[in-house]
């Protein structure tokens, strides 16, 4: 979803260091880079309009199988990416893994966007949404400020301070966020790591929408324009895991 023009709720977030703890009973999917089923549509909500490519190469690449996103858009438009990876109602702790490749020049990327979501048992949609946003500066998440019924998705701006046009450039990386859900699908955003530094979010929002779905695990990796001209952005995606428990 786009989010030019959004309101700003603050969360407080402390920058330290530390490292990621992921339970040894933890469920992994590895190399989701690499799944056949990859798909690309316009983000409708962003306005504008934008075409996407996708492709796996070695070069740039960390496994050899990196996932390359190449955007041409129009009017700040945004393109999504998406694939499912399977399904699981009952899982309600994740923790996502991934190296991200900006190739110089980044100027053309507003928001880097790396979602998950999950189908519950009682059918219900639970949207873990998670940027890096250029606008503002900040991580972002989502919050169903609606009903699962009657939803209204709105990106909420952590303190935390995130533009991927200041990530150095021709280089990976590393992109970790952790999150969890109750029954209810109340989302709690624990903490997102870049590059080692880690900044707490702890932040609890509702996050659940009836959208119809069958059961499935999904990721999204979405590139925003930057420009109100045409523009082309580029990408890659490398080792992406995604933990349950």
């Amino acid at each position: 979803m786009g989010n030019k023009g959004s309101s700003c709720v603050t969360d407080v977030a402390i920058t330290v260091a530390s490292t990621p703890v992921i339970p040894t009973g933890a469920i992994s999917v590895g190399s989701l880079q690499t799944l056949s089923n990859w798909a690309a549509q316009h983000d409708t909500g962003s306005g504008g309009s934008s075409t996407g490519t996708m492709s796996l190469i070695n070069s740039p690449s960390l496994s050899g199988n990196a996932r390359q996103f190449v955007n041409k858009y129009l009017a700040y438009g945004d393109q999504r990416y998406y694939v499912s990876f399977g399904d699981d109602t009952t899982s309600t702790h994740f923790f996502y893994d991934a190296w991200v490749y900006l190739p110089s020049p980044s100027t053309s990327i507003a928001n880097l966007e790396m979602d998950m979501n999950q189908v519950m048992s009682n059918g219900q949609t639970v949207i873990f949404g998670f940027q890096c946003d250029g606008w503002s500066g900040t991580w972002d998440y989502t919050a169903n400020r609606g009903t699962p019924q009657n939803y209204v998705d709105t990106w909420v701006h952590s303190n935390a301070a995130c533009n991927p046009r200041q990530w150095s450039t021709n280089t990976w990386h590393h992109v970790q966020v952790s999150y969890s859900r109750d029954n209810s699908g109340n989302v709690t955003y624990g903490s997102v790591w870049l590059d080692g530094a880690e900044s707490i979010l702890n932040a609890t929002v509702p996050s659940a929408f009836a959208l119809g779905w069958a059961p499935t695990l999904l990721t999204n990796f979405q590139l925003d324009g930057s420009g109100a001209t045409s523009g082309t952005s580029i990408a890659y995606l490398d080792d992406l895991t995604i933990y349950r428990w």
